[in-house]
Parts: structure tokens; sequence; C-alpha cells
């Protein structure tokens, strides 16, 4: 392999022009995005003092990211995507709105912060599933996984920015100032969805080929549910993913922890977050090794099992570089786990069913994080933050591995060099 395949793949960025523009929209909301988690985080902190209500913030999101994720990879599969993105995108603008007008009152009514939040997330939830089956309409199959890797990659470096942002925008201008660039952002990101091309539902039978050898059949299970559990591939992806983040995830204990070992400096608790992203933004920019890969279902397992070691290493870890070096290592590995399992993800499944698979993949990539956020703060109200780390570390790692033994065809899988049931894409050429 020439040493130019290691490096990012940027061709998406020069063959569609609609995806260039929806990758700088998402980019920029990502920032405005990261900027709020930390602005929440820390607003919960001050008002209530608890690893149990900074939890809560998972359950808060995770609930409606359960239920309305669900619902909006039904009307993925059946209303114009890009209408369905456009209103869930405009929500969430609304939302975030509310954000800066209670920073901006004082509020200090921790449920009223929880419920804006919920509301955010539910409208993200409407629209997710839709928007995750934008790259492989607007993009050739073999571009695809680098797409994926873009839109990663903006993300870890959104998670590297957004918080150093936060703790500079929270100390001299407070909660209002970092809601309201959130709220602009979010903007931004309407304006990249608004000028999308048209992308009406797939017109191909709704029950044709749930998976391989199954008959065509309704079933007591939705469409989607049916695709993945028939194919062994799927549900082990969506399986490790879940136990990933589901046991192991780390943020909602980063106040208990920067407060116990490091003084409780705002800084310092944007330097976790931005520690992950570091490691994400290094897999990233070398992720045409990964991209270029057909063994993605095995790449996944082994990336879920380090990022449930290197979080177990964070819990043991007491100087602040070691601690940092861990969470690095932990966002490396999700990153390279996430990138695998979307392209494994959207070229498996057929283009009629892609918006419910969508749909449960959102929900277990984002509302399994938040109800892992959960856990972790209800397990270190009961015990303490290194236990849950620890703990939660090495369940998830050997959760993975259980899942890759009992799963023979996850281990042997190699993807697709073309979409399932591929429909025609809508590529513009770059002007």
């Amino acid at each position: 392999m020439a040493w130019r395949d290691t490096l990012l793949d940027v061709r998406p960025l020069r063959s569609s022009r609609p995806y260039r523009a929806l990758w700088i929209g998402a980019s920029l909301a990502s920032i405005g995005q990261q900027i709020a988690v930390v602005a929440v985080l820390q607003q919960v902190w001050e008002l209530t003092r608890s690893p149990l209500w900074t939890g809560a913030i998972g359950l808060a999101t995770g609930v409606p990211l359960l239920v309305l994720g669900l619902v909006g990879g039904a009307l993925a599969d059946t209303v114009d995507r890009r209408s369905l993105v456009r209103a869930a995108t405009g929500g969430q603008a609304l939302a975030a709105i509310g954000l800066v007008v209670q920073a901006a009152a004082d509020n200090r009514s921790v449920t009223l912060l929880l419920a804006l939040v919920a509301a955010q997330a539910g409208c993200a939830a409407l629209g997710a599933p839709a928007r995750r089956t934008f790259p492989v309409r607007l993009l050739p199959a073999d571009q695809v996984a680098a797409g994926l890797a873009l839109q990663n990659l903006a993300f870890q470096a959104a998670m590297l920015i957004g918080p150093a942002i936060a703790g500079i925008v929270l100390a001299q201008w407070r909660y209002p100032a970092a809601y309201a660039i959130q709220a602009l952002t979010t903007a931004a990101s309407l304006a990249a969805v608004v000028r999308l091309p048209a992308m009406p539902p797939p017109r191909t039978g709704d029950e044709q080929h749930p998976g391989p050898g199954a008959r065509q059949r309704r079933g007591p299970l939705p469409g989607g549910w049916r695709v993945i559990l028939r194919r062994p591939t799927l549900w082990g992806s969506f399986a490790v993913d879940l136990a990933a983040t589901g046991l192991a995830m780390p943020v909602a204990l980063f106040p208990l922890v920067n407060e116990l070992r490091f003084g409780g400096d705002p800084r310092t608790l944007g330097l976790f977050l931005s520690a992950i992203a570091v490691g994400g933004l290094t897999a990233g920019t070398l992720s045409g090794t990964v991209t270029r890969l057909r063994r993605s279902a095995l790449v996944q397992l082994v990336a879920a099992t380090a990022w449930g070691l290197a979080l177990a290493g964070f819990g043991l870890a007491g100087p602040l570089w070691l601690a940092l070096s861990c969470l690095a290592a932990a966002g490396a590995a999700d990153t390279i786990a996430v990138i695998t399992r979307g392209a494994l993800v959207q070229l498996e499944t057929p283009d009629h069913y892609r918006g419910r698979v969508s749909s449960v993949e959102h929900v277990i990539g984002i509302a399994g994080p938040e109800i892992g956020n959960f856990r972790a703060g209800l397990l270190a109200s009961l015990t303490s933050a290194p236990v849950a780390l620890l703990a939660g570390g090495l369940a998830a790692a050997t959760t993975v591995i259980t899942v890759g033994l009992v799963n023979p065809p996850m281990r042997r899988h190699r993807t697709r060099q073309e979409p399932e049931d591929a429909q025609p894409t809508a590529v513009a050429p770059a002007q």
C-alpha cells in the first residue's frame, strides 16, 4: 500500500458538491454541539454538585433518542429525506435558542435545563436516520467509507476544538454565549441541508430481500429489525457498539474525576474531551488504511476491545499525562470502530430498509453512550469514579470479545464493493 493511501481520503469533497456543503455545515454544527455539551455538563454540576444529576443528562438525551430515533427511521423510508432533516434541524435550532434564553435568565432549575436538552435530542433523533443515508445517496459506492471517515474526522476535530472553546467562553462570558454559538452553528447546518437535492423515498417494495435466504413475509417485528436480526454482521456490529458505549462511556464522570484529582479546573475538564478528540483525529488522518480494508467487522471488534481497555486504564491513571493518554487511545479506537461500523451498515442494508436500519444505528450509536453515561453516574454515586470506570471498561472489552467468539460470520465478513439494491446516486461534480 502506497503511503498516500494511508492518509485521509478526500475524494468525496471533490466529487460531490452537495456532499461538500453538507459536510461543512455539519462540521460547524458539531463544534457548536461540543461547546453546548461542556456547557450543559458544567451548568448541571454547578446547580446540583451531584454525579447522579450529571449522569441524568444521559437519560434526558437517551430516552428521546431511543423513542424518536426509531420514528425517524420509519419516516426516512416513507418521506423525502431532505425535507425530514430540514424540519428536524429547524427544531434543534429552536431548542438551542431556548437554551440561550434560560441561561440569560439565570435559570436555577435543572429540570428545565434537562427538558430543553431532551427537546433538542428528540429533534436530532427524528432527522438522524435520514441524515445517515445521505453519503450513500450522494457518493459513489467506493467513496462511502471515505465520506463517513470525513464526517467522523470533522466530529473528532469538533471534540478537540469545541471543549477548548467552551472552556474559554464559559470562563469569560458564561453560559449564554456558549449556547448562542450552538444556535448559530445549527443555523449554518440548516442552510446546508436546504440546498441539498431532493431525496424521495426509494420505490423498491417494502418487504423485499430482508436478508439472505429469508422468506418474503410479514412478521411480528418491524422491517428494519428483521433485516438486522437475520444478518449476523449487522446484529453483531450493533451488539459490539452497544456493549462498548453502554458499559464504558466515561463522560458523566469527567467532572467528578476532575474535582477529585485535578482541582476542578474547567480547563482540565475541557482537556478530557479534547484528549479523546486528539486520538480520534490521529486515527481519522490515517483513516485511508481503514477505509480500504474489507475486513471491517473484524477491525471493529479489535477497536471496540481497545476502547474498553483504554477507559479502564483511565480509571486507574493518576498523573494527568497518563489520564490524557488513555483517553487519546480510547478516542482513536472509537474512531476506527465508528468508521468500520458505518460503512458496513450502509453497504449491507438495502436502500428500502436503510432509513429504518439507520435509525437503529443512530439509537445505539447516540442513545447508547447517553444511557452509558447514566450508568456510570449511578455506579459512581454508589461506589466511586475509578471503580465505575475500571468495571465498565473491563466489562465492555469482555462483552465485545464474547460477541466475536459467538458470531463467526462477523469475524469472516468482507465488505461489499457495491451497496445492496443500490439506487442511482445523486453525484454532482465539484465546481
